[in-house]
């Protein structure tokens, strides 16, 4: 059997049988079909438990309640947000290339998606200003890093992500220009946002390109002040055998171990949301030519970024795993557990 019978309008499955001008729907193989779902099932569950875990850590234990921390609990927030009302829908359109939920609720997930990628991506940015002060200016941090600055950091991730994202899913502004393309795709059971060159630009450096150059100069900072001081400590040690030298080859550790924490936080940032945006940005002058599946990959190795944070958190800060540990056994439900000790510092 040739190609064009395989895909000829009698052979050819729809999202909606009895209704007229409805979208094809994607025939794939049963290993590719399972393959994909065990992924993103997987992905999404990981997702939403392991962002729950940092949220009732941080809520329940009073050492957690640090302005550093705080920041850290949004941000699960945002990711476990992603995992609950976007990510599950996502994998049936994913799967299908069919929208089943209408119109309007395209809309409102093609919403939260971009509000709860956009507003994770500026948390992180807002960590890297945090882990800025704690590193390079630690005699300030107390000062600089406040209750009120948190809240504002809070504010800005929430709020900025909130208005950009729903007056432009639910305003033509993004399609101006474009209108003819848009309705010549457009199809029952079909649901994707499509920006103009204007909005694609300005959305992406908004979203991502800003924040990230923002990210990228602070960790580069960061791993610069740490290294010298590695190697002034390094330095006392030589010189000085003694207990105190001891406590500094320690302190040397801890600051190559947090340098390689944020080594891999800044890695994976962009190894999920480089692809996507980069993508993104191009379609549009590209005639929108890019393959759904491709498309559709950029986009769930994005949401991967949200699986990945609780991982980290759970590799590299020992309180995040003593406090998993007592979730998952239930001595969290004991009276005095809120005050229990978890490390002798809340990072």
């Amino acid at each position: 059997m040739n190609s064009s019978t395989l895909w000829s309008p009698q052979n050819m499955q729809y999202c909606f049988d009895f209704v007229n001008n409805s979208c094809p729907r994607k025939v794939r193989s049963a290993t590719s079909l399972w393959a994909m779902y065990f992924f993103m099932v997987g992905a999404t569950v990981v997702t939403m438990g392991g962002n729950m875990l940092v949220i009732i850590s941080i809520a329940h234990f009073k050492q957690l309640h640090s302005p550093t921390n705080f920041l850290i609990c949004s941000l699960a927030t945002a990711d476990f947000l992603l995992s609950f009302l976007v990510m599950p829908y996502s994998i049936i359109r994913s799967l299908d290339s069919c929208w089943y939920f209408g119109d309007l609720f395209c809309k409102l997930h093609t919403s939260f998606d971009i509000m709860l990628c956009t507003a994770s991506i500026f948390h992180l940015c807002f960590i890297s200003v945090d882990r800025y002060y704690a590193v390079c200016d630690p005699l300030h941090y107390v000062t600089k890093i406040t209750i009120p600055v948190i809240l504002i950091f809070l504010l800005v991730s929430w709020v900025v992500p909130f208005f950009l994202t729903f007056c432009l899913v639910f305003s033509d502004l993004s399609i101006y220009g474009i209108e003819e393309y848009v309705a010549s795709i457009y199809c029952n059971g079909f649901c994707a946002f499509t920006f103009n060159k204007l909005w694609t630009v300005m959305s992406a450096l908004i979203a991502f390109f800003f924040p990230g150059t923002v990210m990228v100069g602070i960790y580069f900072h960061i791993f610069t002040v740490a290294k010298k001081h590695a190697r002034q400590i390094a330095k006392i040690s030589n010189a000085i055998k003694s207990v105190s030298a001891m406590k500094n080859t320690i302190s040397t550790k801890k600051e190559r171990k947090a340098t390689k924490t944020l080594s891999i936080v800044m890695g994976v940032f962009l190894l999920c949301w480089l692809p996507f945006f980069s993508l993104t940005i191009a379609e549009p002058f590209l005639n929108f030519s890019a393959p759904e599946d491709l498309y559709n990959a950029f986009s769930w190795l994005g949401y991967f970024n949200s699986t990945c944070n609780p991982v980290i958190y759970g590799l590299f800060y020992s309180w995040f795993r003593k406090a998993s540990k007592m979730i998952v056994t239930g001595r969290i439900f004991r009276s005095d557990s809120s005050t229990l000790i978890l490390s002798p510092a809340n990072t």
